[in-house]
């Protein structure tokens, strides 16, 4: 796109080069990142500098389209960015936004009933303002762009499409670094909402592994101690009576094996006290029945996706235990700058995806999806009859997170 070249005494680019530098300059911010703030700073600097006026202002309408935000400005206004609001209609800004025309004031602001006073703003200091709508055919209304001379100066029509073809340019790029503002921020809420969901699952396991630790395990320990003295009891006397009472402490022991076997499952070794890695490894040698190799590093991931991931591997391994028929077992835990990817492997008889119906394994391929799909993963099953079976779930890594620990193995 050319911006028009101006005359006299209007703000004009003296040259070809100076248009060519204003708008290199503009390319230069647009591509510098997708942040809103920085974007309106650079673009009400290099306006100042091509335009030859004193101060510009680059007001950003908010996402509810309701109102206008200062966001950008050249100093020493730029510490007011974010503390000036203004509603739609209100203020020469906001009658610019709400009719999609450009203003001009040449002198005698206060006499113009458009005009609102704003002492951090230093209006008085100021003779004459233009202001055009930041706006095109893709993005809509995005903002509005003003500038000030402390002399006066007669804004010319060229200059306002001057100011307006500027504002045309960056209102789009302004549009996509809004758009990626609000999305950053949905992200923020749907990885606060796993941390609450996750947070909300575990403080329910916990309590009922308290609660069978309190309540069932004691019950059944003390129904050992009853059958004992039972036995003690009747002595030889009643050999069917004694050998009953002796496969009841019997089954009461496996009862009891199994209450603690789900208090360790439901409270599993504190994550952030051995890390993922060292989590899986001692979840592994839990596994009497399978032998289970445990391969990889820790992750830099939120406790929340360690904690999702740990989950995950348990119930894959229990599907190993319950229905592979399976020898051996393997874990890898793998981390990429792009994000972390766990394996779940074994040498089972594997099954056919397409028509397995067991309710059993469905509910479990079903809740290993479901713990991926909240932080933000994806899992992936492969099966064949004869050939074992591979559960991959990949999560990936967020900015700002720390990279993989170097890998180590485990058994």
């Amino acid at each position: 796109m050319s911006l028009p070249a101006a005359a006299g005494q209007g703000l004009g680019l003296a040259d070809p080069e100076r248009e060519n530098a204003l708008l290199v300059g503009i390319i230069e911010a647009i591509s510098a990142g997708p942040d809103l703030g920085p974007l309106a700073a650079s673009v009400a600097r290099l306006i100042v500098a091509a335009t030859a006026t004193d101060v510009c202002f680059v007001h950003v309408l908010d996402d509810a389209g309701g109102a206008l935000t200062l966001t950008g400005a050249t100093p020493p206004f730029d510490r007011q960015v974010g503390r000036i609001h203004l509603p739609l209609g209100e203020g020469v800004s906001g009658w610019v936004a709400s009719h999609h025309k450009p203003a001009v004031i040449t002198e005698h602001k206060e006499t113009d009933a458009r005009y609102r006073y704003f002492p951090e703003l230093g209006g008085r200091d100021y003779t004459s303002m233009a202001s055009v709508p930041m706006e095109s055919r893709l993005a809509g209304l995005v903002g509005v762009l003003n500038v000030h001379t402390r002399q006066r100066r007669d804004f010319t029509d060229r200059d306002v499409r001057l100011l307006s073809s500027i504002g045309s340019l960056v209102a789009a790029a302004m549009h996509q670094a809004r758009l990626h503002r609000q999305l950053a921020t949905r992200e923020q809420a749907a990885e606060r909402f796993a941390e609450q969901v996750i947070a909300a699952q575990e403080a329910e396991r916990r309590r009922l592994a308290s609660d069978i630790h309190d309540g069932i395990t004691q019950r059944l320990v003390s129904l050992a101690f009853h059958l004992d003295a039972a036995v003690g009891a009747i002595g030889g006397a009643d050999t069917f009576t004694a050998s009953e009472l002796a496969r009841a402490r019997q089954l009461t022991e496996l009862t009891l094996d199994e209450a603690h076997a789900a208090i360790w499952g439901l409270r599993p070794p504190v994550l952030e006290d051995l890390g993922l890695a060292d989590a899986l490894a001692s979840l592994a040698r839990s596994i009497a029945q399978v032998r289970v190799t445990v391969t990889g590093s820790d992750c830099g991931l939120p406790d929340h996706v360690k904690i999702a991931l740990y989950r995950i591997a348990q119930e894959a391994l229990q599907n190993v235990v319950k229905h592979a028929r399976a020898s051996r077992a393997r874990v890898e835990l793998n981390c990429g700058e792009s994000g972390a990817t766990m394996r779940v492997t074994d040498d089972g008889q594997g099954f056919d995806l397409a028509a397995r119906q067991d309710d059993d394994v469905s509910y479990g391929m079903r809740s290993m999806a479901e713990r991926a799909d909240l932080v933000g993963g994806r899992i992936a099953v492969t099966s064949r009859p004869g050939v074992g079976t591979t559960v991959t779930v990949t999560v990936p890594m967020r900015p700002g997170q720390p990279g993989p620990d170097p890998p180590r193995g485990r058994a």
